[in-house]
């Protein structure tokens, strides 16, 4: 009994696979607002009613897709503000761990960038609530640094904010040039490092504003 109901499991876990495999192909063409549940499930080889033993809806599957596409980068989205290497260090490691992601994932980050911004609610929120934590995690690698003495919780949240949205940008920059020459791919690189120096270097002097400004 147990061996048939692992069997059932591991076939539904394929399934789903499946599933989540193909609405993402499909999504290199188009929106998940114009996607539709049959379009999936035929690219499957699968009945329509088998859709809803794993999802609910088409948004229901994209938010989904959101959780596969970022819940596995904390890990990463935290290294790349570390307190424990150099600033410039820290900055080129950013950039390499960003290119390299998006040259592994190309697909997930191009339905990011689509849907952020995109017609289903419930994936956009589920984006946006999967960037807050990440603001919030790069918030509290921030707090760790010497450098953020005597830094307000509000300022700290404002600076990680700025770091995850210039890496969402530097990820779609990435994105674009990934079939360009490799000088294209060199100058995204250069931009994106620049940025996010300007960043840090502003970081270094945010404390020095008049104290009328602070407020």
């Amino acid at each position: 009994m147990s061996h048939t109901l692992g069997v059932r499991q591991a076939q539904k876990q394929k399934t789903r696979r499946a599933l989540l495999d193909a609405a993402l192909a499909l999504l290199e063409e188009q929106s998940l607002s114009s996607l539709g549940l049959r379009e999936v499930t035929r690219a499957v080889g699968v009945a329509p009613t088998a859709f809803y033993r794993h999802f609910r809806s088409t948004a229901d599957l994209g938010v989904a897709l959101v959780e596969e596409a970022l819940g596995s980068l904390h890990p990463m989205i935290r290294t790349t503000v570390s307190p424990a290497e150099d600033g410039d260090e820290r900055i080129d490691r950013a950039v390499e761990l960003i290119a390299g992601h998006v040259a592994a994932h190309p697909a997930h980050v191009r339905f990011i960038a689509r849907e952020r911004h995109g017609g289903v609610q419930p994936v956009r929120e589920a984006i946006r609530a999967q960037l807050a934590r990440f603001a919030e995690e790069v918030k509290a690698e921030l707090a760790k640094d010497p450098l953020s003495a005597g830094w307000s919780d509000d300022d700290l949240l404002m600076l990680a904010g700025l770091y995850v949205d210039q890496m969402l940008i530097t990820a779609s920059l990435f994105l674009e040039a990934l079939d360009a020459p490799e000088e294209e791919r060199r100058r995204v690189t250069e931009v994106a490092t620049r940025r996010m120096r300007l960043i840090a270097i502003g970081r270094r002097h945010w404390a020095d504003r008049p104290a009328r400004q602070a407020g």
